[in-house]
């Protein structure tokens, strides 16, 4: 089949086509072709068309903001229902135990992990668009709101504030971590509002400066931050958390410092945990075509984790740490206390910006595998609500969990009702068995988290990828991961994004410039130093740049063409300059020695004048006159004219999007430039947004300018040969 499949591609590549037509230029072409007639309503008309109201307007208005009416009316119970309650109960069982896990991370009690796991992931269901994928608590968007919330309160703000009471530690905790849960669901507010207006204001094109190799550093030095963050709770140690730039070998150093305290039994309870999750995954890649769901290791571990700190009672007989007191049931709405909202402003807007990335990346590759679309805008509305809607019941911010996601996916997940399944199962737990949790070790914890960073550390093989592939993208992988493990999470995602910006720029200004030939027989153009089988045109170069013309590598376009063409107008000019001074200075002295021929003549006898003027080796014959006094400026000209066979250039502009006023300013320069020392230039391929730049920045108010455009390079080499031919009179080779 496949030999099947090649015979008839091959047989189809080589047929051939003849056209026949004449050469035409920009001038021509228009002359051919008429624009079709716009016709454009009124402002009123507009403004009555936009607000008229209809069924179907309403209908397609609101299923574009509650998406979950396009697919549930039509819901395939028979077909879909079971592997939805199936990935719902998988995802649920990973749910829990990475909602408490990612508390740690946000610096914030247990609990409001598993509220930031059912209220979300509910609301989800009705607003977004991606049908797999899994919303909820996530390492990287915890970690940033857990260095935000140590940040605003650190632990020194309540040292020694209840000194007078008997159970001052405890009290000291309790206002911390209020203080805490302030902090978090601000932020958490914030990041949903700014989410929601960049959505109603249809801004989800943000996420492509959020380029790939920028988000896999920065979550990968996420990887290593929350890491190093959770080392103390693996060794039973405390330490004070830290924030802000350097944090990372902070933590470190007070680790270190600390290691002699390390609660054995704490650190044996973590590795056993660790073991048993890195084996529970080897098995689930390995055997994932058998078994029909993969095992729940993390919920595993944390039912053997209670049950074995709760049987030896590891807290109070070795000082493990636990997870402690779970409040039964769910809490009353509250309004976040918006006069923090100042404080963390520029946090809100990274935490949003990076949830929303880490959201449409993953659904978009979902959408592309199961064959259908998602929405930029709407998913930055859905998340916008999602985290807004849920600060009021005390979450902490959310995106798209990838592991969770895969797991949703895998297991036969078909639509958002797995999702909400999942969050049934968070809500069961908060409200009827979450104290069975209290006597959970923070090493298991910790352990989960460690161990749910392996696919984050695997992204360090992106190094090897990028540097075969490209070192730009390299370059952007590596500041991301540097700046954002030394300067922090948030510091490193804004210099990350300016260097990503940067390197665009750079792009732009250091595009390839070649000069093309034609491939023999055909009218195609290809790079001369890369194929040995492409020729010249003779007396023609074609210049083409890779990008764009405008003000940011217009004078490094100018010096491109006349350095790959080697024809430099100035030099030329220069040169003549030199040549014509030259020139004057040798008739100026042949003069003078006239001059003195004569005064010779007046003095002494004729044959004398004659032995003199031998001696001198002068001509004074009529010859020698009209030589030097009736020089004419042509003669000069070709006298002077600089050795070069090159007649016509030709600019390529099929790669060229867009030409601002800047650009088109270079390209009457380089015509003027090559016109005063005989070059004609001629532009070619130009699309027709380009041809409108050159109209509206008035390119072709001078005569005849339309006429050095041609629609394509083949109709300007023709019209080249057959220009040099009939000014040179001599045979040229035309390309036909």
């Amino acid at each position: 089949m496949e030999h099947a499949v090649e015979d008839e591609t091959c047989h189809v590549l080589d047929q051939r086509y003849c056209v026949e037509r004449r050469v035409y230029n920009q001038g021509t072409l228009q002359k051919q072709l008429h624009k079709k007639e716009k016709t454009s309503l009124p402002l009123a008309q507009k403004i009555a068309r936009s607000c008229r109201c209809s069924s179907k307007k309403a209908k397609s208005v609101l299923c574009s903001f509650l998406p979950i009416f396009t697919w549930l009316p039509r819901y395939p119970v028979k077909e879909y229902l079971l592997g939805d309650i199936i990935s719902g109960i998988s995802t649920g069982v990973m749910q829990l135990p990475q909602g408490l896990a990612y508390a740690l991370l946000a610096a914030v009690p247990p609990v409001f992990g598993l509220y930031s796991s059912f209220y979300p992931v509910f609301l989800y269901t009705f607003f977004g668009t991606s049908r797999h994928i899994s919303i909820g608590t996530f390492a990287v968007i915890s970690l940033m709101i857990g260095g935000v919330a140590v940040r605003e309160a650190p632990d020194e703000m309540f040292a020694n504030t209840y000194t007078n009471s008997t159970n001052n530690t405890d009290l000291e905790n309790s206002a911390r971590d209020d203080m805490r849960v302030k902090v978090a669901v601000a932020v958490t507010l914030l990041s949903g509002i700014i989410q929601l207006c960049l959505g109603l204001l249809r801004f989800g094109f943000v996420a492509i400066y959020l380029t790939e190799p920028l988000v896999r550093g920065f979550t990968t030095a996420a990887a290593v931050h929350v890491f190093t963050s959770q080392l103390k709770y693996l060794l039973g140690i405390k330490t004070k958390r830290f924030s802000g730039p350097l944090s990372f070998l902070y933590s470190l150093i007070a680790v270190f410092e600390n290691i002699t305290k390390t609660n054995i039994a704490a650190l044996v309870v973590g590795l056993i945990c660790m073991v048993l999750l890195l084996s529970g995954k080897e098995i689930n890649d390995r055997l994932k075509k058998k078994l029909p769901v993969p095992i729940p290791m993390e919920i595993i571990v944390v039912v053997i984790g209670t049950g074995a700190s709760a049987g030896m009672n590891l807290s109070k007989t070795y000082g493990v740490d636990v997870v402690g007191h779970i409040p039964k049931g769910l809490r009353p709405p509250q309004v976040p206390d918006i006069s923090l909202i100042p404080a963390v402003f520029v946090d809100a807007i990274a935490i949003a910006l990076v949830g929303f990335s880490m959201t449409i990346s993953m659904a978009k590759i979902f959408a592309l595998k199961h064959g259908y679309k998602v929405d930029g805008n709407q998913e930055l509305i859905a998340l916008g609500i999602c985290n807004s809607a849920g600060s009021f019941f005390q979450t902490f911010a959310i995106t798209c969990s990838m592991s969770r996601s895969l797991v949703q996916e895998g297991t036969g997940g078909k639509t958002q009702v797995a999702g909400t399944l999942s969050s049934i199962m968070v809500f069961l737990v908060i409200v009827a068995i979450g104290y069975l949790f209290e006597p959970l070790p923070q090493a298991v914890l910790a352990a989960i988290v460690m161990v749910n960073l392996k696919g984050m550390f695997k992204q360090f093989q992106d190094i090897t990828r990028f540097w075969r592939t490209s070192k730009i993208e390299l370059a952007i992988w590596i500041v991301a991961f540097l700046s954002s493990v030394f300067l922090g999470l948030d510091y490193g995602l804004l210099t990350s994004i300016t260097f990503a910006m940067i390197t665009i720029v750079y792009r732009t200004q250091s595009p390839q410039y070649r000069i093309l030939g034609q491939i023999p027989g055909t009218d195609i153009y290809c790079d001369i130093e890369e194929y040995e089988e492409v020729k010249e045109c003779p007396g023609i170069k074609i210049f083409q740049a890779n990008a764009s013309l405008y003000f940011a590598n217009s004078d490094l376009y100018i010096n491109a063409l006349k350095k790959k063409t080697g024809v430099d107008p100035c030099a030329v000019l220069a040169a003549r300059k030199k040549a014509q001074k030259r020139h004057r200075k040798e008739l100026k002295h042949l003069h003078e020695q006239k001059k003195t021929a004569v005064l010779k003549v007046t003095n002494y006898t004729e044959n004398s004048v004659k032995h003199e003027v031998m001696n001198d080796e002068l001509p004074l014959n009529g010859k020698f006159s009209a030589t030097t006094q009736d020089s004419s400026p042509d003669e000069l000209e070709r006298f002077m004219e600089p050795v070069t066979n090159i007649h016509t250039i030709i600019l390529d502009c099929s790669p060229v999007n867009f030409v601002d006023s800047v650009g088109v300013k270079a390209l009457n320069s380089i015509i003027k430039e090559y016109e005063e020392i005989g070059v004609s230039v001629y532009i070619s391929g130009c699309n027709g947004s380009v041809v409108e730049n050159l109209a509206r920045l008035h390119f072709f108010d001078k005569d005849a300018r339309r006429d050095l455009l041609f629609p394509s390079t083949h109709d300007a080499v023709l019209f080249s040969q057959l220009k040099g031919l009939s000014a040179s009179q001599t045979p040229v080779d035309v390309v036909v």
